[in-house]
């Protein structure tokens, strides 16, 4: 329902400002240019849904080849304490806990095109439990959540875009993001906890955030005694090292357990493309709002807005340059991107904006795309808090970066 609202207010805010744009300043380009920008926006959604189609094809048989190799069930046995705190409604031990521990991990290395298609087959096989088939369950609610809050030990991409731009040390905003991602991560847990009622003060849950917490801390120090080339050259070796050894253990969990390994990789392909049929819809519906609301020029009437009530509070504007980038993020992960990289260009990218924008683009995920593509895969059109939490989320996360950017930069 709230995404239901929110979809509508795009599209009639776009209009009324359009609107004003046309009679009062008499911009004759505004309507042209938003409607240019649906017709590219639907072709984009359709360019990413069938982009998406070999590697969900490919991921879905891979992991259909190591549920019934049996990999998954042994993965979700080892981590049912922690997940049955988390995931209350799921029975302990189901094969999903496995497959969304795969996913989480996939996106915790930066492994984009392996974690969707883990993220879609979990959502799935959490559908299978779902008694009402068109509402989000607290399981999917609290599982897209945490995949919307983008904890990433390695954010490669913005590093790589840094070093490109020229930044003297491009890896000089790694500990920052990741310190903005983990507060966006927890932040999204303890609300997604309280909207749920589930008690995360408990021994298990309190240690699982400090393991959390000294992991990541852990990571930082390590990749603080690195060169650039280093990090880069650890981060992709081993993302990539992960990603096939996986491919390996389910392909040799499978021969062990002696069934036909082509058959079962098949089978899990048929459904991966079935599942990029389906969400095309979802995904022209939400990337068609956003592209209106832009071309309207409302993103940057929203950024005008917040500077000028900054100012009247006689706070530190500095960081409203770097906002579109953190607006956008929940709304397209392509148009954050090219607006950071925009950012980085302008201001610099050893800028105090520039680096803020890289925070931004690196602290949480794409909200609204990921609710699209992960609902849309199912069919749930009630998602009930899932909207609130994740923005709830991207907030701390936004938060987060602007303040660990002052301390830091």
């Amino acid at each position: 329902m709230v995404l239901n609202y929110i979809w509508i207010a795009f599209f009639l805010v776009a209009f009324a400002i359009a609107l004003v744009r046309l009679i009062f300043m008499g911009d004759t380009e505004i309507f042209p240019a938003i409607m240019d920008s649906t017709f590219a926006t639907a072709k984009t959604a359709f360019e990413i849904s069938l982009g998406l189609t070999g590697v969900l094809s490919l991921w879905m048989g891979i992991m259909k080849i190591g549920e019934n190799g049996g990999i998954v069930n042994v993965v979700a046995r080892m981590l049912a304490p922690i997940f049955s705190k988390i995931f209350p409604d799921i029975p302990k031990g189901h094969p999903v806990t496995g497959t969304m521990f795969m996913n989480f991990a996939a996106n915790m290395l930066g492994l984009d095109n392996a974690a969707t298609p883990m993220g879609l087959k979990a959502m799935q096989e959490l559908q299978t439990l779902n008694d009402k088939k068109d509402t989000a369950t607290n399981p999917m609610i609290m599982f897209l959540v945490l995949n919307t809050s983008g904890l990433t030990l390695i954010p490669m991409s913005v590093l790589v875009y840094r070093a490109q731009l020229g930044a003297a040390q491009p890896t000089d905003v790694f500990i920052p993001i990741l310190l903005a991602t983990t507060v966006a991560t927890l932040a999204g847990l303890v609300v997604t906890s309280i909207y749920q009622r589930i008690n995360l003060l408990n021994r298990t849950m309190l240690l699982f955030m400090l393991g959390i917490c000294l992991f990541v801390a852990g990571g930082t120090v390590g990749f603080m005694q690195l060169s650039k080339t280093e990090v880069e050259v650890l981060s992709t070796s081993l993302a990539n090292i992960i990603l096939f050894s996986i491919i390996i253990l389910f392909i040799l969990s499978g021969v062990i357990k002696r069934i036909n390994v082509y058959d079962s990789f098949i089978e899990g392909a048929k459904e991966g493309f079935s599942t990029a049929v389906r969400i095309i819809p979802y995904l022209v519906a939400i990337l068609v709002a956003v592209g209106v609301f832009r071309a309207s020029g409302a993103m940057d009437m929203l950024i005008d807005g917040v500077s000028a009530c900054v100012a009247f509070c006689g706070g530190d504007t500095d960081f409203v340059a770097a906002l579109p980038t953190a607006i956008m993020k929940p709304l397209s992960g392509s148009g954050a991107r090219g607006l950071m990289i925009d950012t980085m260009t302008t201001y610099g990218a050893d800028s105090f904006v520039g680096r803020l924008a890289c925070l931004f683009q690196g602290a949480t995920d794409t909200t609204f795309y990921i609710l699209a593509v992960y609902f849309g895969s199912v069919g749930i059109r009630k998602t009930r808090h899932a909207v609130t939490c994740g923005l709830l989320a991207d907030l701390a996360g936004i938060l987060a970066a602007i303040g660990i950017a002052y301390i830091f930069f």
